[in-house]
């Protein structure tokens, strides 16, 4: 549904006019009903430029504060790199605006600590981190699946996390930091058990792996209820964007990902196209996202993961990274859950 410009509408400010900030405007002004992009914030003139292109009757800044003193926005969808979010994120806060932060909350424990402090401090629950995998219908049939037991209790997950290439900005951090990541929020979410060890393993290195990374790594977690997971990380495979998950239960397997479309059988071959990135792979799981979050937040709460999950990635994160170093098995051992976010 195209949204209407309305007085009534929810006025998104989106900080942050890079790829996944401007793939956002566009979505607000094409395909999300109820609220419309009001602001940019960027302080590259050019890129404010570029998406208020497809942001009618918005406005550009260059910093948040000022968007906020003009009263501009209803709500923020935060869409910069993970290290730019905490300065963003408690201005927001201090403003009680809700808000839909892109993953990570931050970039360690110590930061996202920070920012449930300031959350709690207003007394309402703000904020809705973009782990957008919760919303993709192939993710939810299988957490459903889960949940009936109609093929038993899960045993064990099989996930595979592949991209074509990776940017030269992307470093050995980054396959923790900015892929894995992902699994850390939904592999929890789908067991309904938290992740209470992980390991790091390299696999052999790929020859077309760039110099400055090691990979493919696979990544090995034990979940609280005894669920098995191993998750092959790999970005340097060519062939295109794969995101897949095979589930074992007691009395059968499922599998999400698989690659989907026209299927064609021609000189003696046969195949189905695969995704380049994520944004194809993914996109109702954005639209899904962006939809629940405008909607939960006319009504005051969130409709996703909460700061505390957000939390509790980047202290799995911080373990994965130690681990992707050394090899060396990490626990998570995080603190009792506050009473705010139960």
């Amino acid at each position: 549904m195209t949204v209407t410009d309305s007085a009534h509408d929810f006025r998104v400010g989106v900080i942050g006019a890079g790829m996944m900030g401007a793939d956002h405007v566009k979505r607000i002004g094409s395909t999300i009903s109820g609220a419309r992009v009001s602001a940019v914030v960027d302080p590259d003139e050019s890129r404010v430029a570029s998406a208020l292109e497809n942001a009618p009757g918005a406005v550009g800044y260059s910093r948040i504060e000022d968007a906020l003193e003009d009263q501009a926005i209803d709500g923020v969808l935060i869409a910069t790199p993970g290290f730019l979010h905490e300065p963003v994120l408690l201005p927001c806060l201090e403003a009680k605006l809700p808000i839909l932060c892109e993953k990570p909350l931050t970039p360690d424990p110590e930061s996202s600590w920070r920012i449930l402090e300031a959350e709690q401090a207003t007394g309402e629950h703000l904020i809705q981190v973009g782990f957008m995998r919760r919303f993709d219908p192939e993710y939810r049939q299988l957490r459903e699946l889960v949940d009936s037991e109609d093929a038993g209790e899960l045993l064990m997950l099989r996930c595979a996390h592949r991209n074509p290439s990776v940017p030269d900005s992307y470093l050995q951090e980054s396959l923790i930091n900015d892929s894995v990541v992902h699994e850390f929020d939904v592999v929890p979410w789908l067991a309904d058990s938290p992740i209470v060890t992980l390991e790091v393993k390299h696999a052999r290195r790929n020859r077309l792996t760039p110099e400055r990374l090691k990979e493919p790594i696979l990544v090995l977690m034990e979940l609280a209820n005894g669920t098995l997971v191993d998750l092959e990380m790999n970005v340097s495979i060519q062939f295109g964007y794969q995101v897949t998950t095979e589930a074992v239960f007691d009395s059968g397997i499922a599998r999400i990902g698989e690659p989907s479309g026209l299927q064609l059988w021609h000189q003696g071959r046969s195949g189905v196209a695969e995704h380049a990135d994520f944004t194809t792979r993914f996109a109702t799981a954005y639209d899904n996202q962006v939809q629940a979050w405008v909607d939960a937040a006319c009504k005051g709460t969130i409709a996703g993961p909460s700061a505390w999950d957000g939390y509790k990635v980047a202290v799995a994160c911080q373990e994965g990274v130690a681990s992707l170093s050394d090899g060396r098995p990490r626990s998570l051992n995080l603190p009792e859950t506050p009473a705010f976010y139960l």
